[in-house]
């Protein structure tokens, strides 16, 4: 059942990426709209914009002060991947609340 849950979440997760990309079709809309409605959708939402956002966006931007300070700090409590596990048994998590 877990299994089925991920599978939902990541199928949501990839409705909200393609309609944030205007990429989705008519018949898949209303479900990720739905999936706006949630706490989780909407993170999902912002976190693909602003990556989007990024990755348009011209070089020399300038960054808080503390970037360097958050990114490193952020970067340190990831875990560091093992070998022999395979991405996919990993769950994936939203990097913006």
């Amino acid at each position: 059942m877990a299994g089925y849950a991920m599978d939902t979440q990541k199928r949501l997760h990839e409705h909200i990426s393609a309609l944030a990309d205007g990429e989705l079709s008519d018949s898949e809309r209303e479900l990720a709209f739905a999936a706006l409605d949630t706490p989780e959708g909407q993170a999902a939402w912002r976190a693909y914009h602003l990556t989007g956002d990024v990755l348009r966006s011209t070089p020399g931007g300038a960054l808080s002060d503390d970037f360097h300070a958050r990114l490193a700090a952020r970067l340190a409590a990831e875990p560091a991947f093992e070998a022999g596990t395979a991405l996919e048994d990993r769950p994936a998590a939203i990097i913006l609340p």
